[in-house]
């Protein structure tokens, strides 16, 4: 009989793996399985606001509303900690699928670094967290709060918004 279940278990755990190297990759996935927090497939604005205070109440270690300098050292640390665990955008790809921005190009230098390009070439878990909180200091006292942190959301969610649907979902995602 105990013979029995391990050969189960073993099978089970072959169909599995099976089953994952065979699923799709999906843009965005990891992301919805993140910011999707009521799991109905979409993240509303409401979520998304409700996710970056989340995340604001992570790394405020010291509960006072603002970050410090050493909390921002803190999401440093914790973006190179998820490059290195093959996280963020671009990360995920399948083998050999080259990274967003590196592909044939629609532009006169195709892919080869000839056209517009982006306005800011570091994004996400590239910027550093002092540089990129500026974004969000709306007053500009040099001191990102909650609140600003939190409204920030607006502006980063119409912009990942690709078809104007108003939520975001894994059509959000990928190449346009």
């Amino acid at each position: 009989m105990k013979r029995a279940l391990i050969v189960a278990a073993a099978l089970s755990l072959c169909a599995g793996l099976a089953q994952a190297q065979t699923r799709p990759f999906v843009p965005g996935e990891d992301f919805m399985l993140q910011w999707d927090l009521d799991g109905d497939g979409k993240v509303t604005r409401a979520e998304a606001r409700e996710q970056r205070g989340n995340i604001f109440v992570m790394f405020d270690q010291d509960s006072d509303g603002t970050f410090s300098d050493e909390e921002l050292a803190g999401i440093d640390e914790h973006k190179a900690m998820q490059l290195e665990a093959g996280k963020g955008p671009g990360h995920n790809l399948p083998a050999g699928t080259p990274p967003p921005g590196m592909g044939p190009g629609k532009g006169p230098g195709k892919g080869l670094g000839m056209g517009k390009g982006p306005v800011n070439p570091l994004t996400g878990l590239d910027v550093p967290a002092a540089q990129g909180m500026r974004l969000f200091d709306s007053n500009g006292d040099g001191t990102v709060t909650e609140a600003e942190f939190i409204t920030g959301t607006d502006g980063w969610f119409t912009m990942r918004d690709r078809n104007g649907d108003g939520v975001l979902t894994t059509a959000d995602f990928g190449r346009p």
